[in-house]
C-alpha cells in the first residue's frame, strides 16, 4: 500500500485537504479495534502532525486507545505542550515514553553488520529497542505519524527511526548516534540512505514481523510561492517507499544550497520549542556545513536554561563540554560514564565546530560561565537581540547596521549548506 499527495508550486495542502486524504486512507484499511498513534513531540511542532493526530482521534473515536509521542531522549510533553500541539484530545489518552527503563529488546544485529556499514568506525551489536506498548499492548494497528526533514544522526528524520529511536532504549539510542557520529554527520545529514538508515531499515525488516500492522503517515513542510509555510506534500503507506518518496521531496523543499559559505549567520531559537542545547544545538547541525572557516554562529536561545533534556546527559555536557570529534572519541576511550552513554557523545561531536569557526551562545537562563564551561562563547541576549531584532530580519540575508549577517529563524525546518560540501 502507498499512497501520496504533493502541492503544486503555487500551494500548500490545507487541513481540509489533510483529512479528506487521511480519512480516505484510514477508511480503505478497513475497520480496526485497537490503535496506537505514534505522533513526535513538541520539537515537531511545525510538521502538522499535531492536527493530523485529531484526524486520526475523529475517525477512530475510542478505538483510538493509546497516543504515545515519539519522545526519544527528550523530557516528557507537559499538559500545555499537549494543549497546544493536539487540541482537545483527551489527555487521559497519552502515554509517556521512558527511554532509560520502559523498553523491551526485539532482536540484536551481529558486530560483523555494524563493522561492514561503518567501515569498520564500530565494532558492536545493536539492540533493537522499543517501547514495550508496542509490542504488548494489544493493539491491532500502530499508526506513525511524522515529518521528513533533514537530520543529522539519521540523514532524513522520521519512518522507521520513529520507532527505534523515537521509542528507543538506551543501548539502541546509544549505540545508533555514536553510529552517526563516528560516520561524520557532514556525509550523512539530509542523505536519504546512509549508515544510521542501513542499521535501522535492517532491524526493520528483521524484527517488525514482532509488531502489529504499521501504517507511515509523513509530511514535508515547505513554502508556497507567497512564502506561506504549510503541507508540500502526505506520504501515506506501510513500506520505505512512502519515506524515499517523502525524503526526495524534502531534499527539494528543505535544503538551501549556498554559492559561497556564510561569514556571520544569525539563528533564533524559539523559546516554546527550544528549552535545552540539546534541542536548540539544530542551530550548529543544521548550519555547520553552511559556515566559512573563521566565521560567527550567534544563536539566540531565549528559551534555554539548560543543557540536556535528562539529568544524566545534563551533567556529561557540563563535564566534557562541545569539543569536537577528536576530544570527545578520546574521553569516551578514558571515561566509563561517556562510554556508557555514547547519545550524549555523539551529541557533543554534533555540536561542535570542530574548531572552525565561533559559536556565540545567547541563552536565557545559562549563565555566562555555564556557557563558557561547555566550550561556546557567551553572548548578553539582551544586547544581541537589539542588535540582531529578529521582528526586523528576513530569512536569508540581512544588512544590519553595515553588517551582512545571515538570518535563520528556525533551523528545525531544514538543512543549510555550501554547495561544495553537499555533492
Amino acid at each position: 500500500m502507498f499512497f501520496s499527495k504533493q502541492a503544486s508550486e503555487k500551494k500548500i495542502l490545507g487541513l481540509k485537504d489533510l483529512r479528506v486524504l487521511l480519512h480516505e486512507a484510514l477508511y480503505n484499511l478497513g475497520p480496526q479495534k485497537k490503535v496506537l498513534a505514534l505522533p513526535p513531540d513538541k520539537t515537531r511542532f511545525h510538521s502538522r502532525a499535531g492536527e493530523i493526530t485529531q484526524m486520526i482521534h475523529e475517525f477512530y473515536g475510542n478505538h483510538l486507545a493509546d497516543i504515545l509521542p515519539a519522545l526519544g531522549t527528550h523530557a516528557p510533553m507537559t499538559k500545555p505542550d499537549i494543549k497546544s500541539m493536539f487540541g482537545d484530545i483527551p489527555h487521559d489518552l497519552f502515554r509517556v515514553h521512558d527511554w532509560r527503563k520502559d523498553v523491551i529488546t526485539l532482536g540484536t544485529l551481529p558486530k560483523e553488520f555494524l563493522h561492514d556499514i561503518s567501515d569498520g568506525k564500530v565494532n558492536y551489536s545493536w539492540e533493537a529497542q522499543v517501547n514495550r506498548l508496542l509490542r504488548d499492548g494489544g493493539h491491532d494497528l500502530i499508526i506513525n505519524i511524522g515529518q521528513v526533514v533533514p537530520h543529522e544522526v539519521a540523514g532524513m528524520a522520521n519512518f522507521n527511526k520513529n520507532i527505534f529511536v523515537g521509542t528507543g532504549g538506551p543501548k539502541g539510542i546509544n549505540k545508533s548516534h555514536f553510529l552517526g557520529a563516528v560516520c561524520n554527520m557532514e556525509t550523512i545529514i539530509g542523505r536519504a540512505d546512509n549508515p544510521v538508515r542501513a542499521l535501522l531499515n535492517k532491524a526493520d525488516s528483521s524484527f517488525s514481523h514482532l509488531l502489529p500492522k504499521m501504517l507511515y503517515i509523513l509530511t514535508v513542510i515547505g513554502n508556497d510561492d507567497q512564502g506561506n509555510q504549510g503541507v508540500r506534500g502526505l506520504f501515506i503507506g506501510d513500506d520505505k517507499e512512502c519515506f524515499y518518496k517523502a525524503a526526495g521531496l524534502s531534499l527539494k523543499e528543505n535544503i538551501t544550497l549556498l554559492d559561497k559559505p556564510l561569514k556571520k549567520a544569525v539563528v533564533y531559537l524559539d523559546p516554546s520549542e527550544f528549552k535545552s542545547t540539546w534541542i536548540g544545538n539544530k542551530a550548529i547541525y543544521r548550519t555547520r556545513m553552511a559556515m566559512a572557516d573563521n566565521s560567527e554562529l550567534i544563536i539566540l536561545a531565549p528559551g534555554v536554561n539548560t543543557f540536556g533534556e535528562d539529568s544524566e546527559i545534563d551533567r556529561l555536557i557540563r563535564k566534557y563540554g562541545y569539543r569536537g570529534t577528536k576530544y570527545t572519541l578520546n574521553m569516551v576511550q578514558k571515561n566509563k560514564d561517556l562510554n556508557n552513554n555514547l547519545s550524549a557523545a555523539a551529541h557533543l561531536i554534533h555540536g561542535s565546530s570542530e574548531d572552525r569557526f565561533k559559536i556565540t551562545y545567547c541563552p536565557g537562563g545559562l549563565s555566562r560561565k555555564e556557557i563558557e564551561q561547555a566550550n561556546f562563547a557567551f553572548g548578553d541576549l539582551k544586547e544581541m537581540l537589539n542588535k540582531y531584532p529578529p521582528d526586523r530580519m528576513q530569512t536569508g540575508i540581512n544588512e544590519i547596521n553595515g553588517e551582512q549577517i545571515y538570518y535563520i529563524p528556525n533551523p528545525a525546518l531544514g538543512l543549510w549548506s555550501e554547495k561544495k560540501r553537499f555533492e
